[in-house]
């Protein structure tokens, strides 16, 4: 079971893959569980020397009474000082951006997040990203 970022490969080319974990709250690891989490419009940001991804919504849990629970709030991502090194390196580059990709949960259940160094396509990119696949669609219809 995983949450998928649909969006980004149309959207961005995606050069580098990283898995980090979430620090959440319980009641947040309970949504995720629900799958109400929509990971599409959010990116990740370098505060401080450490990594937050910005704009996550993650649903409140029903039976959880919070009044001061923001669904949107900023949620620190673990990764190892080489890796945040070798990303914020990356960063320095004009266009570059880190995007999440998915979040799924390890062997251990633990909620972790697949993180992309990314650049925007332009627009005749995705075209050309459409052309693709629907040539791939054409091939397959024919030999099936």
């Amino acid at each position: 079971m995983s949450i998928i970022n649909r969006k980004a490969k149309y959207k961005f080319h995606l050069y580098n893959y990283y898995i980090a974990g979430i620090q959440l709250l319980g009641s947040e690891v309970k949504s995720i569980r629900k799958n109400k989490v929509n990971i599409s419009e959010s990116f990740c940001q370098i505060k401080n020397g450490e990594l937050y991804s910005i704009n996550m919504y993650i649903e409140k849990y029903e039976f959880v009474f919070d009044p001061n629970y923001s669904t949107n709030r900023d949620r620190k991502l673990l990764l190892n000082k080489n890796e945040l090194l070798k990303i914020n390196k990356k960063l320095l580059n004009p266009g570059i951006t880190i995007i999440p990709i998915e979040i799924f949960f390890n062997k251990n259940g633990y909620a972790k997040m697949k993180i992309a160094i990314a650049k925007g396509k332009k627009n005749h990119d995705k075209r050309e990203s459409i052309k693709k696949r629907e040539s791939i669609r054409d091939v397959k219809r024919y030999f099936i």
